[in-house]
């Protein structure tokens, strides 16, 4: 019953339109998901288990991302009050920031990409890493 929600959810705003305040830029950037908490605030150790995915559109306030699958081990990614460890490959370098997930949805068959999507929400990024993503945002919007 609620991936049915969650589709109607979307397909509302398809209808209704979109109320983001942050416009999305799509680009398609390599991203490593980590659940948060797991480790110490360190970059992502070998150790750790992650999911690797790809970014669908990217904006000041936060992030969509697609990922094989909404779980690491016995937890999932879109758990209530989960805050995500997010590892981003932008041209300039790998940035990290923590997320929280705001929406997911599987992706239709007739979606060129298949998995999850989940929309995150960007709480925390350092000041070197929000500069580097600020920059490459600019970058979208010149292009």
């Amino acid at each position: 019953m609620p991936e049915l929600m969650r589709a109607i959810a979307g397909r509302l705003r398809e209808f209704v339109g979109n109320r983001r305040r942050a416009p999305r830029l799509p680009t398609r950037l390599v991203v490593v998901v980590s659940l948060h908490g797991a480790q110490s605030a360190a970059r992502i150790p070998a150790n750790l288990p992650t999911v690797a995915g790809h970014t669908r559109d990217v904006s000041a306030t936060g992030l969509s991302v697609i990922v094989p699958g909404i779980r690491i081990g016995e937890r999932y990614l879109t758990g209530a009050d989960q805050l995500l460890r997010v590892t981003l490959k932008l041209p300039a370098g790998l940035i990290e920031l923590r997320a929280a997930p705001v929406r997911y949805e599987q992706l239709a068959e007739d979606d060129p990409d298949t998995g999850y999507l989940i929309g995150l929400h960007i709480r925390e990024i350092t000041d070197r890493d929000r500069s580097l993503y600020t920059d490459y945002l600019r970058s979208l919007r010149k292009g």
